[in-house]
C-alpha cells in the first residue's frame, strides 16, 4: 500500500445505554468535527438500551457530513424490514448511512423471539451474506430514475423501472420491489466484521467496509491480504474494499474515574485488539500501522466515550492532520465519498441496458 494511500478513521459512540439522543447527536458532532468517515453505534438483543437505528435516523438531520452506521442483527429480523430501514436512513441522512451486519448466536436471545432456537455461527453468517445481497438486491430495485411525481397524469412511479429480485435464500425469500426509492448513495455501506472463520466469506462477498481485530501490524495485513483474495475470487475489485482495524482504546489515566457502568477496560481486550496510552502515542501507532501497508484505516471503540471521544478528536486526530495524514475537511458529501468508494449503478438497469440477466 502507498503511504500517500487515504487514511480512513471511525469511532464507535456507543457505550453504557443512555435514553436522550441529545447524548449521542453530541458525540457524532464532535466526531463530525474531526473529520471523521463514520460513526458506530452498536446493538444486539442480548443488551438493554435503544435501537441503534433509530437512534441514528433521529440524529442524522442534525448532523452534516459525518457516516452513521449502526449496527443491525441480521439473525431473527427480516431482511426486507432491515432493507427499508437502512434504506430510509440514507435518505434521512442525505447519503450519509452505513450498516454493521450482525448475527445472534445465543439460545436466550432466540427466545426473545420464539421463532426458531440458535444456530451455529457458520449458519448464522452464511445468512447475513444472504441478507446483504438481498438488501442490495432491493435497493437496486428501483432505478435512480423510476420516479416520476407527474401530478399532470397522477403518475409517480415508471413501473418499467421497478424490479422484482426473486431472491431466495436458505432461510427466507424476497421477491420485492423494494417500498423504498433508491437511496442516495445507490446502496448503503455495508461493513462485516471479517475477523472470526464464519464470518471472512461474506465479509469479502458483500461488505464496502471490513473490520479486522489485530494486535501486531503483521496480523493484520494477513487478514487484509485474505480478504481482498477472497473478494477478487468473487469477480469484486479488491480495491473497493477499505479493511479497518478494531481497536478498543482507554485514553484514561489513574485520576480519571471511568463511566458509570464500566467495571473497567481490560476484559474488552478478549474481543479483539486493546491499546491504553495517550493521545500521541495512539497516533503513532496508526501512522506505524497505516505507513507500513497493514490497513485503510482504524475503527476505535473509546472505552469511556464522554472522556475518550473529546481525545481521540482534539488529541489523536489533531496531531494526525498537522502531520497531513488525515483531511480536515470532507471533500464529499455522502459516506461513499469519505471512502473513496463509486457509487454503483443498479444492476437491473445494467441488466435492462445490456440485455444480461441481473
Amino acid at each position: 500500500m502507498s503511504a500517500s494511500r487515504p487514511l480512513h478513521l471511525a469511532a464507535e459512540i456507543g457505550g453504557p445505554p443512555h435514553y436522550d439522543a441529545a447524548h449521542y447527536l453530541g458525540l457524532a458532532r464532535l466526531a463530525e468535527q474531526g473529520a471523521l468517515d463514520f460513526v458506530t453505534l452498536g446493538d444486539s438483543f442480548a443488551r438493554p438500551g435503544l435501537d441503534a437505528l433509530a437512534v441514528l435516523s433521529r440524529i442524522a438531520p442534525s448532523t452534516d457530513r459525518i457516516g452513521l452506521v449502526p449496527t443491525v442483527t441480521t439473525t431473527h429480523t427480516e431482511p426486507f424490514h432491515v432493507s427499508s430501514a437502512v434504506a430510509t436512513l440514507d435518505w434521512v441522512s442525505r447519503g450519509r448511512a452505513g450498516w454493521n451486519a450482525d448475527v445472534s448466536t445465543t439460545e436466550a436471545e432466540a427466545r426473545l423471539f420464539g421463532r426458531r432456537p440458535a444456530a451455529p455461527a457458520t449458519e448464522l453468517w452464511q445468512e447475513a451474506g444472504e441478507v446483504a445481497d438481498a438488501g442490495a438486491r432491493l435497493w437496486d430495485s428501483w432505478e435512480d430514475d423510476a420516479e416520476i411525481r407527474d401530478t399532470a397524469t397522477g403518475r409517480f412511479v415508471d413501473r418499467d423501472k421497478l424490479h422484482y429480485v426473486d431472491f431466495e435464500g436458505r432461510t427466507f425469500s424476497v421477491r420485492g420491489p423494494a417500498i423504498v426509492p433508491r437511496p442516495p448513495q445507490g446502496r448503503p455501506v455495508t461493513v462485516i466484521d471479517g475477523t472470526s472463520g464464519p464470518a471472512r466469506e461474506p465479509a469479502a462477498r458483500h461488505a464496502d467496509v471490513v473490520y479486522a481485530r489485530a494486535t501486531t501490524p503483521e496480523q493484520a495485513a494477513a487478514i487484509r491480504t485474505d480478504v481482498r483474495r477472497r473478494a477478487a475470487a468473487h469477480g469484486r475489485d479488491p480495491d473497493s474494499l477499505r479493511v479497518l482495524v478494531a481497536l478498543t482504546v482507554d485514553l484514561g489515566d489513574a485520576e480519571t474515574a471511568p463511566e458509570p457502568g464500566l467495571t473497567g477496560g481490560p476484559q474488552l481486550a478478549g474481543e479483539g485488539s486493546y491499546y491504553r496510552g495517550g493521545p500521541v502515542d495512539l497516533a503513532e501507532l496508526i501512522t506505524r500501522w497505516h505507513r507500513g501497508g497493514a490497513v485503510d484505516g482504524f475503527h476505535l471503540t473509546p472505552i469511556a466515550p464522554g472522556r475518550d471521544l473529546e481525545r481521540i478528536v482534539n488529541g489523536t486526530v489533531a496531531l494526525l492532520q498537522h502531520r497531513s495524514l488525515f483531511r480536515t475537511f470532507y471533500p464529499g458529501g455522502t459516506l461513499r465519498e469519505h471512502l473513496g468508494l463509486a457509487r454503483p449503478a443498479s444492476r437491473y438497469a445494467l441488466a435492462a441496458r445490456t440485455g444480461e440477466e441481473a
